[in-house]
């Protein structure tokens, strides 16, 4: 059977890998080492450009780290909305919490209300709230189209009771994504187990330089970075693994 599968897509060409593969949609990202960002306005025109099958979400995160965002990131996660709505983008991704933990309310209430009429997901920042099953009731609310959880672990294997309980708890009245470490290898567990009907997955292989000359003493970025003449892409096989396999 066909499952309804997100990819994680940190670029243009992992959006059209996704679409080969058979996804139903994507999360474009840049940033994936902090959980991910804004992508660019070039990757987002481009991801259009070049896919005409699978709906594109954008995620809304003006840096890594926490969900407690300051009057000036509020304002760049607007102008970033604005741009999507103007670039006809299918969604946008965003989540954002009190300095208590809770889900912060009148904001998430003030992003939907710049992003309609775009679907909207309340990404992993629900993963580090202080209380899901009040988050829950907060975001069906709110009218979020879908939450991305692991189940508030560090990965969907590991969340997957909390999963359960979110998706029975939902009933229907908005979607629980599990994502997370989803593989095609656990993705029938996951299914099985706890009922959800959607899935987010990254389905990444690593993708060589074609550069000859390298400097490789001169890095560009952090030490804990293997090579940078490496980096990761969507895999449409991988994709298709998940999208197609077996019960």
């Amino acid at each position: 059977m066909k499952r309804i599968i997100e990819i994680c897509a940190n670029s243009a060409q992992s959006c059209v890998e996704a679409e080969a593969g058979g996804a139903s949609r994507v999360e474009l990202c840049a940033g994936i080492p902090e959980g991910g960002t804004t992508p660019s306005y070039g990757e987002i025109v481009m991801a259009k450009r070049l896919t005409s099958l699978i709906d594109i979400n954008v995620i809304i995160r003006p840096r890594g780290g926490d969900f407690l965002y300051t009057e000036a990131e509020i304002n760049s996660m607007l102008l970033d909305i604005e741009l999507c709505k103007q670039l006809g983008v299918h969604g946008v991704v965003f989540g954002c919490l009190t300095k208590e933990g809770d889900i912060d309310v009148p904001l998430m209430q003030k992003l939907i209300e710049a992003a309609k009429p775009l679907s909207v997901t309340c990404h992993r920042a629900f993963d580090v709230c202080r209380d899901p099953f009040k988050a829950l009731e907060e975001l069906i609310a709110l009218g979020c189209d879908r939450i991305l959880t692991s189940g508030q672990q560090s990965d969907a294997v590991k969340g997957i009771p909390l999963i359960k309980e979110l998706v029975e708890k939902a009933a229907g009245r908005i979607i629980i994504m599990p994502g997370c470490g989803v593989r095609d290898t656990n993705i029938v567990q996951i299914a099985r187990e706890t009922g959800a009907v959607e899935f987010h997955t990254s389905a990444r292989s690593i993708v060589y330089s074609q550069m000859e000359f390298r400097n490789e003493k001169v890095p560009m970025g952090s030490n804990s970075v293997s090579s940078e003449f490496e980096t990761v892409q969507t895999d449409r096989k991988k994709v298709a693994l998940c999208v197609y396999g077996e019960e």
